[in-house]
């Protein structure tokens, strides 16, 4: 072998302690939530993931995904809390927009239907683990909606303050609303776009009957029947 031939082929082959080509040399467990997000989608489940596809996604080596992870699993649990967290940051942001300004139901009802759309599809993980997905995904997406339900919560009680407007059990109220969108957002999931316009107008008109509902209950003091 000549000595050019030689620098090709060290050239080609990885140092000792370096990655193969094509492999990243360190990964966090952001890169691999961000591989695993990048293959879920509209008609695919985290639940379907493999471990090999996931490795494969984020360039490394299948038993590299064992230093951040135990199981697919985990990973799963892990990107529902975190598309939990960032879609309570972003309707909660539409919400406190809204109060100076446009209806409070329409803005967050429409925010939320854009949500379906985005490339972070944040919000197809949490509507298709709480259906389709292990005992343990539907505990994790569980407990995002309880969070979704103590913010809009603290929410409402906030916006009715501010509007000198009486609310009846708001704990209630909030559940009502985080159940009922969450179930039509899944129903959504499974139209075409052009009937997503149809979707939001039947959602923020059933919201604003449940939130006539409550100030009419407190304002009679209705407690049962």
């Amino acid at each position: 072998m000549t000595s050019a031939t030689k620098t090709r082929a060290a050239s080609r082959s990885p140092r000792r302690g370096q990655a193969p080509q094509g492999r990243k040399p360190v990964i966090t467990r952001e890169d691999l939530i961000a591989a695993a997000l990048k293959l879920v989608g509209p008609h695919r489940s985290v639940s379907t993931l493999s471990l090999r596809e996931v490795a494969r996604e984020a360039g490394i080596a299948p038993n590299s995904f064992y230093r951040h992870f135990r199981d697919v699993d985990e990973l799963a649990i892990a990107l529902i809390d975190q598309a939990g967290r960032s879609l309570r940051k972003i309707i909660g942001e539409a919400r406190h927009r809204a109060a100076s300004g446009r209806s409070v139901v329409r803005s967050s009802v429409e925010t939320f239907m854009e949500q379906l759309s985005a490339d972070e599809k944040l919000l197809h993980i949490v509507l298709r683990e709480g259906t389709v997905g292990s005992d343990a995904f539907k505990q994790a997406v569980e407990r995002e909606l309880r969070s979704f339900e103590e913010e809009l919560c603290v929410d409402l009680i906030r916006l009715a303050e501010l509007n000198k407007l009486p609310i009846y059990e708001p704990q209630l109220v909030a559940k009502a609303i985080t159940r009922l969108v969450f179930n039509m957002g899944t129903t959504a999931m499974d139209l075409p776009p052009e009937r997503h316009p149809e979707l939001i107008e039947q959602m923020v008109k059933i919201l604003r009957m449940i939130m006539v509902g409550t100030q009419t209950m407190a304002k009679e003091g209705i407690v049962g029947d």
